[in-house]
């Protein structure tokens, strides 16, 4: 056991002594159980997270009931709900990477055996999947489960979009105080990740499907009772792991993170999935370039309209997902179609990916579809190419109104985020313009603000459908309408984003998966690039992030020795 590097031997007397009056150690028998390091991120300011003190005192005992030793530790979590729409928002995507550094100082530096983690929220999830990916251990996942979503005093399904949205329609005088003051009371009823397929969920469900996680564990309820059942089956899946030698990079491979891209696709997650399993594979050394997603998700059925999106006139949540058949259901779907998923993946109990849904029932509830009537035969994220966005950017296609195709304007350049939520609210914004957001992306932010106040705004106005964004910043989960976010290279680096000026026709075109502009790239290159006048931070961890970060095309990761990555034109051929 790795541990022994701290318990055997009379060298390692005072080691002993230490872990002796950590109170974990009981009796002599427990120094050859192996030791299991319980990653936390219990946090009281975020409400997917405030109950998982319970749950560490839960999976502890059932660690130790199993044959270990627990020792739980904590990482930070950034709420991008209370933090949205304000300086704090830049600190969420860093917040992953500081995750990850926890997750990787806390494990190697005290040789533990195993790992069992905690997540939940946001970048959370993302963090710890980074660095259990660089310690290598036998690693297990249980999330905190979605929170239930809200009722409205009319009795419709709300959720925290809801409220956002609300604030637009309440600017625009579509509702009034009242119905603002019910949705604010009622959208958020319990504890748990929000509602909806936003980037909590969508990671939580990308972890089953990578194998990291046992059934339900994406979907189940924060509140229910099986929940706490996963807790105790979780840790024992973790020490058969450790006993057979069963490690994280045994379980996430190539072939597992295409079983990942597709479910995801056939959800219709959240666009910053792309950048969390971009950042995933780059940590776990797996060459995993930008078009192997693409050509994923675009071969990939869309199965699920889960909020934000609407399916008909109505939305269906994670609860209803669940109920479905959650994760599984949706796999042995897509499993109906040869070449959609790769089933003999391994998962981390030991068993291929095909047991944890060859016997699924059919999903019955409409929140899932047949594999032979899907929402479109595409998935519900894409990628994007072109003039202005020469190494990519995502669009999240299952969260537009059915039947769009794409979209042409004339660009109304904003520098901020601020600048261009303060056009919308002023009138500035007209129909069928481009809103073009830029110096928002990983280095330019710093930290690639999700932008939910902006989106969520001009969704509850008049505006609603008439107008398109894009940015090289990114949006959260929850966003819906005509939003394409991740441009790269960014405006900060010089990328075709920053040569844009004010009437400029941009041109998307999803059936070509393309983003253009009139004139093209000999147009942009005779331009100078913009600069941004904003102050950049000078000390602290956001100068120190936008000095290290990488473009989002690679996953906005930090460090200076970029991983190696086959060319796309290659890795194509092989296909």
């Amino acid at each position: 056991m790795l541990s022994d590097r701290i318990k055997r031997g009379a060298s390692r007397a005072p080691h002993r002594s230490l872990l002796r009056a950590t109170g974990a150690i009981q009796s002599e028998a427990d120094f050859e159980r192996p030791f299991i390091a319980v990653c936390n991120s219990y946090v009281e300011i975020v409400p997917g997270h405030t109950h998982l003190q319970e749950f560490g005192r839960l999976v502890k005992e059932a660690i130790r009931a199993a044959g270990g030793i627990p020792f739980e530790f904590n990482t930070i979590g950034v709420d991008d709900g209370i933090v949205m729409g304000h300086e704090g928002m830049r600190y969420s995507l860093p917040s992953r990477e500081l995750i990850a550094d926890a997750v990787e100082t806390m494990v190697a530096a005290h040789c533990f055996d195993g790992l069992i983690c905690l997540p939940n929220c946001d970048k959370i999830v993302p963090g710890m999947l980074m660095g259990a990916a660089r310690v290598d251990l036998p690693t297990v996942f249980v999330s905190g489960g979605p929170m239930k979503a809200g009722r409205s005093r009319t009795g419709q399904a709300i959720d925290l979009v809801s409220v956002f949205e609300g604030v637009g329609a309440h600017a625009a005088g579509r509702i009034d105080d009242a119905d603002l003051l019910d949705l604010e009371r009622s959208a958020c009823p319990t504890c748990g990740s929000c509602s909806g397929m936003f980037t909590a969920n969508s990671m939580n469900c990308i972890v089953e499907a990578l194998g990291l996680g046992l059934p339900g564990s994406g979907t189940a309820l924060a509140i229910s009772d099986e929940r706490r059942g996963l807790l105790s089956r979780s840790a024992e899946a973790l020490l058969a792991a450790v006993r057979e030698g069963r490690r994280f990079r045994d379980v996430v491979t190539a072939a597992s993170l295409d079983n990942a891209v597709a479910l995801d696709a056939a959800l219709g997650g959240s666009s910053n999935t792309v950048l969390h399993l971009l950042a995933l594979a780059r940590e776990a050394e797996i060459p995993y370039p930008m078009a192997r997603f693409d050509q994923v998700a675009r071969r990939t059925p869309h199965l699920a309209k889960l909020a934000p999106a609407w399916d008909g006139n109505r939305q269906w949540h994670i609860e209803d997902l669940h109920l479905a058949g959650g994760v599984s259901a949706v796999l042995a779907e897509l499993s109906r179609e040869p070449g959609l998923v790769e089933p003999d993946t391994m998962t981390i109990s030991g068993e291929p990916l095909r047991s944890r849904f060859e016997s699924v029932d059919r999903p019955g509830n409409g929140a899932v579809r047949t594999i032979d009537e899907p929402h479109s035969r595409t998935g519900g994220l894409e990628i994007l190419f072109g003039d202005l966005a020469p190494d990519g950017a995502v669009i999240k296609t299952g969260a537009l109104e059915p039947g769009c195709k794409g979209f042409a304007g004339p660009a109304r350049v904003f520098e901020s985020e601020e600048d261009a939520l303060e056009a919308a609210r002023s009138g500035v914004i007209q129909p069928g313009d481009v809103v073009v957001v830029r110096f928002e992306g990983p280095r330019g932010g710093p930290g690639m603000r999700e932008m939910l106040a902006l989106t969520s705004f001009l969704k509850g106005s008049p505006l609603s459908t008439s107008v398109a964004l894009i940015t090289d910043g990114r949006f959260s989960g929850g966003t819906r309408g005509f939003c394409v976010g991740h441009i790269s290279p960014e405006a900060a680096v010089g990328g075709p984003i920053g040569r844009l000026v004010d009437g400029d026709v941009v041109r998307i075109d999803l059936s070509s998966h393309r983003i253009d502009i009139d004139g093209g790239e000999a147009l942009l290159a005779a331009r100078p690039a913009a600069r941004s006048d904003r102050p950049m931070p000078r000390r602290g961890w956001l100068a120190r992030y936008a000095a290290l970060v990488g473009s989002a095309s690679d996953g906005a990761v930090l460090g200076a020795v970029p991983a190696p990555q086959p060319s796309e034109d290659a890795w194509l051929a092989t296909r």
